[in-house]
């Protein structure tokens, strides 16, 4: 591939329980970016993994009676497991506990500390430690004793000398940083809470820690010669930067990253601490940091206390990972927060994929198997090209980066497609000219352009479903895959001797509607 070059990040998920809907909105959303970049003709390479390390994941492991790496191997399992169900494109799956990594940050730790002596220094420190964040909580970030984003997490109190890391110092940098390269940081939410946090004023950072044995080695020695573990955010940020390979021969050839995807709830610490962290250390910093936001069951935050739970497992096989795949990318706009709903996860599939896209399908190919023996005839441009074409084009510049990465956009143009094609088959009523011989040309007409409508939106649906994709490209008798197409292709995209082959519905109809969890709360699970 000769493409330009996109490297693409998520947040590694933290090894302290099974994955929720939080991970798997963030995974869907990043993997539907990096396919669709990859029929852009761009070079990817899709980062995903594991941040294992840490005092919370030491604290699990001992209370179930094992050691943290047997535990974070189980964890890791669990997560690459529903990663395959998903269909996640990964490239690469890292783990902090791999060696490579390990040695990649201690080599950048010593790097910092050569290019800006400064930068770290020794002092003791006390205040509130939040385990669940793994940070030491400002004022304006504990409300009742309790931390904002753990409610139901004890905060310590916790007093040791540490090594810091001077991130005031890079205060104005950053600043400055944003306000040039504004596409920096992104949605315009997200940018705008971290100018707010800058026009707070940054506190330097404690990046170590005493007695932690659950953390690598923090390779600069204390005046006391008592041990350090490195901090586990300083530990995980660079995962993105080991992953290349760091800092053996090669590296360079993939850093800096093009795009790191994460929560609204870690912005800040890849927005303001780790490009801190490289310029310390002189190393080109990353292109932007998309922040997605949160997904909520029917309005209300997931949470096992509250008894707002639900089977993440159970949801995807309610009609499969693709329809599952498609709902959240709808329901949850990934440059703000949504919802998630079973009453309307089993409505948008009924009316969108099973009687819209999938019964498309269906009439579609019964027609061109009655009326032309099963083969694409030959046709001119339609009204149904032109319009698609623009919708296709909206597919891309939703997901190209030039306006973000708005998959939920996306999903519109395709629907888009699909409630065009069905309308097209009403306006032109093939079963109409089919009985007259002297409009066979209409007929023909009618049927290419609907086979070539179908054939785009597989292609533009391919990153959001690929399964699904694959199943409608093959049964229209296209050449080739749906991924592999480019959507540069698609405006010119002809079907012309495609030979169509019935299969299983692609949707099957769901015998009836699940019924709603009683008091507004999911079923635990």
């Amino acid at each position: 591939m000769t493409g330009k070059k996109f490297y693409i990040t998520t947040a590694i998920d933290y090894a302290n329980g099974d994955p929720h809907f939080g991970h798997a909105v963030e995974k869907i959303g990043a993997d539907v970016i990096a396919r669709a970049h990859r029929q852009m003709g761009d070079r990817v390479h899709f980062l995903i993994g594991m941040d294992e390390h840490g005092q919370k994941v030491a604290q699990t492991a001992a209370a179930q009676g094992i050691e943290p790496q047997a535990f974070t191997d189980q964890i890791a399992a669990r997560f690459r497991a529903l990663w395959d169900t998903l269909l996640i494109s990964f490239d690469q799956f890292i783990r902090t506990t791999d060696s490579g990594h390990k040695s990649g940050v201690r080599a950048f730790i010593k790097r910092i500390a050569e290019a800006s002596p400064d930068d770290f220094y020794e002092k003791e420190y006390e205040g509130w430690y939040c385990v669940g964040c793994e940070l030491f909580k400002r004022d304006d970030e504990v409300i009742e004793s309790k931390c904002v984003l753990h409610p139901t997490r004890e905060l310590q109190w916790t007093k040791e000398r540490n090594w810091f890391f001077r991130l005031s110092k890079y205060q104005p940098f950053l600043k400055d940083l944003i306000e040039r390269r504004p596409e920096f940081i992104a949605p315009e939410t997200r940018r705008n809470e971290i100018l707010g946090l800058l026009a707070q004023g940054l506190e330097d950072l404690s990046i170590s820690r005493a007695r932690l044995s659950w953390a690598i080695p923090f390779p600069i020695a204390s005046a006391s010669g008592e041990p350090q573990g490195t901090w586990v955010w300083f530990d995980a940020l660079p995962n993105y930067l080991t992953a290349t390979g760091y800092p053996d021969a090669g590296w360079k050839e993939r850093w800096p990253a093009q795009l790191h995807v994460v929560g609204k709830d870690i912005t800040r610490l890849h927005s303001v601490v780790w490009p801190a962290m490289l310029q310390a250390a002189e190393l080109p910093l990353p292109e932007r940091v998309w922040g997605h936001g949160f997904v909520s069951f029917e309005g209300q935050r997931f949470s096992k206390s509250a008894g707002v739970t639900l089977s993440l497992t159970d949801e995807i096989q309610r009609f499969g990972p693709d329809a599952f795949r498609y709902f959240l990318m709808r329901e949850v706009p990934f440059d703000g927060d949504g919802s998630f709903s079973i009453e309307r996860f089993s409505a948008v599939y009924t009316s969108e994929l099973a009687n819209g896209l999938g019964n498309l399908a269906s009439r579609v190919v019964a027609m061109i198997e009655k009326y032309r023996a099963g083969v694409v005839p030959a046709g001119g441009a339609s009204a149904l090209d032109a319009d698609d074409a623009i919708d296709v084009q909206a597919v891309v510049s939703a997901l190209d980066g030039s306006r973000g990465y708005l998959c939920h956009e996306a999903v519109e143009a395709t629907t888009r497609m699909t409630t065009r094609a069905n309308s097209f088959i009403q306006q032109t009523q093939p079963w109409t000219l089919a009985k007259d011989a002297a409009r066979a040309g209409e007929l023909d007409g009618v049927l290419a352009a609907l086979a070539r409508s179908l054939g785009r939106q597989a292609a533009a649906l391919a990153p959001f479903m690929p399964a699904k994709a694959e199943a409608l490209w093959r049964t229209l008798g296209a050449p080739g895959t749906a991924a592999g197409t480019p959507f540069s292709a698609l405006a010119a995209l002809s079907a012309e001797g495609w030979r169509v082959q019935k299969g299983e519905p692609l949707f099957p109809r769901p015998e009836q509607p699940p019924a709603p969890p009683a008091s507004g709360t999911a079923a635990k699970g």
